[in-house]
């Protein structure tokens, strides 16, 4: 079943190339650490004592023009939660919903003080701490039957990308973004191709310098969800309790983007109570803060900016509504409000030179159109390193045992041995 309204015919990929910056793909066996450069990016802090190749005249880009993705709005299927997983108090993994919590709608008013907790009762993950892809493969070793390639090949996974969601909302929002670049590795093993986000020098910066009164404002997301989500279905909100981010709930979906079979993960913040709700993810709630909206050019700039990454996320998961609670300057909420994620595009159409949902998943097509035909390389020591700059164009570059490999080895060993025993069998 399509995704309701998204049902209109893909046209074929456009993969654009700039002459200028064009280089071509290292398919040669060179030695431990070295590397061919395609661009010069904000990530030298990798590359010591490894080899810069200087760029030759023919190599291959993607442009981000926003022009060139609007055509008709690609094939995407109606995801399907294939899974879940938890992670408790410590991080720690299991392969079950514990940690999912059940949204209590707030009064329309319900004045919640989001600083509460902030000195006293805040547990705070170390986000130093670059988990990369670990929990979802620990999750695909665990439900290896719902995955297992029916083809009798060397491919694993019946599926072409194992990735977390945000990494896609990064890639929907693209051709938007004005502020924040991004690089993402790629590695193709056992027929599938990985994709971990790797921290940016400029993304790490921002993250060691960060305010007293930005990191305020990213607890006061967390303590919205404390007020109005509860642990079981009959019980209600504690906000008396500690926030701690370690703990998370995270969904697995299986869908189709165009002719990509995608299997990603993404955190939910709480399901609907209802017992009649639809199945997961119909059930599942994505809760926001955002400052409270007292004019006209404020309401636009939500509608603008905030609603893209907004609908990006939830759209990708099929969750089918966010719920806001708009605060003071002081962090206290003073109303809420609900976005049918099937609704946003209606919201914004009378906006001036505003975002269009056709552009952003057109773009994450062609990106991953694009990621097929450069990552050929079947090899769990060989990264892909795709990198992006506001006003750029999509470039690469391609490294071999290097520090940016991040698939364990755990997970390669268990994956190596349990398809020789399917062969054997």
């Amino acid at each position: 079943m399509l995704t309701k309204g998204m049902m209109d015919r893909h046209r074929p990929h456009s993969l654009k190339s700039s002459d200028r910056n064009r280089r071509p793909r290292d398919d040669s066996g060179r030695n431990q650490g070295e590397i061919k450069r395609f661009k010069a990016n904000d990530h030298r802090q990798y590359q010591s004592g490894s080899t810069t190749w200087q760029s030759p005249a023919n190599s291959q880009s993607l442009s981000t023009r926003r022009e060139l993705y609007e055509r008709d709005f690609p094939l995407y299927k109606q995801p399907v939660e294939v899974g879940c997983f938890s992670l408790d108090a410590q991080r720690r993994f299991f392969n079950d919903n514990r940690q999912m919590r059940y949204y209590v709608e707030p009064d329309r008013n319900p004045n919640f003080d989001l600083k509460d907790g902030y000195k006293d009762r805040f547990v705070k993950r170390d986000d130093s701490v670059k988990e990369k892809l670990d929990h979802i493969l620990r999750w695909v070793v665990a439900n290896r039957s719902k995955l297992d390639s029916t083809t009798a090949s060397s491919r694993a996974l019946d599926v072409d990308f194992v990735t977390w969601r945000g990494h896609l909302t990064k890639l929907l929002t693209t051709p938007y973004e004005t502020r924040d670049g991004w690089l993402l590795a790629v590695t193709r093993f056992r027929g599938t191709l990985y994709i971990s986000e790797v921290e940016t020098e400029a993304a790490c910066r921002e993250r060691e310098n960060r305010t007293e009164r930005h990191e305020k404002m990213m607890y006061w997301g967390y303590k919205f969800e404390q007020y109005t989500c509860a642990d079981d279905i009959q019980s209600s909100p504690d906000p008396s309790g500690a926030v701690n981010t370690n703990e998370a709930f995270c969904t697995v979906v299986q869908t189709r983007l165009a002719d990509h079979k995608l299997l990603f993960s993404g955190e939910v913040d709480c399901r609907d109570k209802d017992p009649n709700a639809p199945a997961p993810p119909g059930c599942y709630v994505e809760l926001k803060t955002s400052a409270e909206i007292c004019t006209p050019k404020q309401r636009s700039n939500l509608h603008r900016f905030k609603l893209l990454k907004w609908w990006a996320q939830s759209f990708l998961p099929g969750v089918p509504r966010v719920i806001a609670g708009f605060r003071d300057h002081d962090g206290v909420v003073v109303s809420v409000e609900t976005f049918h994620i099937s609704k946003i595009s209606h919201l914004i159409k009378n906006e001036y030179n505003c975002w269009k949902p056709t552009v952003c998943m057109n773009f994450c097509c062609d990106f991953l159109s694009f990621v097929k035909r450069v990552a050929t390389e079947d090899n769990p020591s060989v990264v892909y390193l795709f990198s992006w700059e506001p006003c750029r164009e999509v470039t690469f570059s391609i490294h071999r045992d290097s520090p940016y490999s991040f698939l364990p080895h755990w997970y390669i060993q268990e994956m190596t041995s349990s398809q020789e025993l399917n062969h054997q069998s």
